[in-house]
């Protein structure tokens, strides 16, 4: 069998340092390959004309109306791109809104170059899945009937995924420069929201929902105090 063929990715964000360090992570994961870089909305739509992109990650910026429309415009090129929206709106309202538009997955700019890797190879390899949501998972949000209750934020998806790896509140604390109390109310906070009791719980329940996963949890194994 023949080596796969490499994801063709396109960079849309005006962080000149945040999207060229975007570019190197991604094709250090391997299996990526960046075939161009943007600055802004323009850009992203004629770039994305001219390399035939297999995914656009972008940026949403204010106001949200020119974001929709460039957006249109690039799910309207043939043959059509998938779109990762990287943002740091920790929003339901445009984060549903997106989607409704045809994004394959929003990911919020304080999560990992692990989740991003995660939703750009799932929006071209599992497009039947649907999209992918990190820090504010999707299903959380639709038992939420529309309001911001029961969403995960993006600290309280870290936190969780910091607690997957067994280490302690304490622990959890010095990681995330946070008090131990705080990571109490956010795991608290997050039980409530997941309609879980206990951590292991919780694992279970993210686990099966793909909001976290193995080689996550395993990944930081030799950072565990002992």
């Amino acid at each position: 069998m023949g080596k796969e063929r490499e994801i063709k990715v396109l960079l849309a964000d005006d962080h000149t340092m945040f999207r060229e360090g975007l570019a190197g992570l991604l094709t250090s994961y391997g299996g990526l390959e960046v075939v161009g870089e943007t600055t802004n909305d323009e850009g992203a739509v004629e770039l994305a004309r001219r390399t035939k992109p297999d995914v656009v990650v972008m940026q949403v910026q204010m106001p949200f109306e020119k974001a929709k429309e460039t957006l249109d415009r690039i799910r309207a090129i043939e043959p059509s791109p998938k779109v990762v929206i990287v943002t740091m709106f920790e929003d339901p309202g445009m984060m549903r809104e997106t989607l409704r538009l045809g994004a394959s997955g929003y990911v919020l700019k304080s999560s990992s170059a692990t989740h991003l890797v995660g939703a750009v190879r799932a929006a071209v390899l599992d497009p039947e899945d649907g999209s992918v949501v990190v820090g504010m998972p999707r299903a959380m949000i639709e038992e939420s009937d529309g309001g911001s209750e029961g969403v995960l934020s993006a600290r309280e998806l870290e936190i969780l995924l910091l607690a997957s790896r067994g280490l302690s509140n304490r622990q959890i604390a010095s990681r995330v420069y946070l008090a131990e109390g705080t990571i109490k109310r956010h795991l608290a906070n997050t039980y409530n929201k997941m309609k879980v009791s206990s951590r292991a719980e919780a694992f279970r329940k993210a686990l099966q929902e793909d909001w976290i996963t193995i080689s996550e949890i395993t990944e930081d194994d030799e950072e565990k105090e002992a």
